[in-house]
């Protein structure tokens, strides 16, 4: 089943095209790779996608309707759900506090601002569910300001998992941690992906873990695409290797 399909996806800035008529799509399960060098405009995809940006040309479709005037709000409200480069948490609420937010977010009384006893219970159930996931119960009081950089890219993985998207779009996941922190991230994404069952679409600079996860990889320079397919026969490709290192190799 297709869940994302972009055509001819466009974004201009005066003469600059950071975004250059890229087609692009995920299918239901899939999880698809979206690599490139600095500039390539992997982030403004993001963006366009999300709602967070307006496109310039091309239409960018989600689970068989147009969504190219939904908000990332309306958007996330249909199962498209992500997270960002710099992490987006409540920083003076618990580890706890913040997955339940995205728990409740998914329930129809998400705005009453006093939940029932029933939903505290129930929420609070769930997101205890996702923070074992990703290996924080020990950190579950603690406020997620105070958390590692390593540990809040695990907690924001986990409120957005706990909202049960259809498709998760993951941006650079694995920024900022180190080389065992980045393993470790992969060991535990391959694992979450697997019993979720959702798809993804990743823009990740490292490699290792998008090698480690993708089933497909999409690769953007300056702008257009120049590559889609799966690992091994975009490791291979010619236009890919002069696009990250220069030259192509034999």
């Amino acid at each position: 089943m297709r869940l994302l399909e972009c055509v001819g996806l466009t974004k201009r800035w005066g003469a600059l095209a950071a975004v250059d008529a890229v087609d692009l799509n995920v299918d239901a399960g899939e999880v698809v790779a979206l690599i490139g060098p600095n500039g390539a405009g992997k982030s403004t995809v993001f963006n366009l996608i999300a709602g967070a940006l307006r496109k310039t040309a091309g239409s960018v479709t989600f689970l068989g309707e147009v969504v190219d005037e939904l908000s990332d709000f309306d958007l996330a409200r249909r199962g498209l759900s992500r997270t960002y480069q710099i992490t987006s948490l409540f920083p003076k609420l618990t580890v706890l506090e913040n997955v339940r937010l995205a728990v409740q977010a998914r329930e129809s009384t998400r705005l009453n601002p006093v939940p029932s006893k029933t939903l505290r219970a129930t929420t609070k159930i769930e997101a205890e569910e996702w923070i074992e996931r990703v290996s924080l119960t020990e950190q579950s009081w603690r406020l997620a300001g105070v958390l590692s950089h390593g540990d809040q890219r695990l907690l924001e993985i986990a409120c957005a998992l706990a909202l049960k998207p259809k498709l998760l779009l993951l941006d650079e996941p694995t920024q900022g941690m180190s080389v065992e922190e980045t393993r470790s991230t992969v060991r535990l994404l391959k694992t979450l992906l697997n019993d979720s069952k959702v798809a993804v679409l990743l823009v990740e600079h490292d490699l290792e873990v998008v090698f480690g996860v993708a089933d497909r990889i999409v690769v953007l320079e300056q702008g257009r695409k120049i590559a889609d397919g799966p690992p091994e026969s975009v490791r291979a490709d010619p236009a890919v290797q002069r696009a990250y290192l220069g030259v192509a190799h034999a």
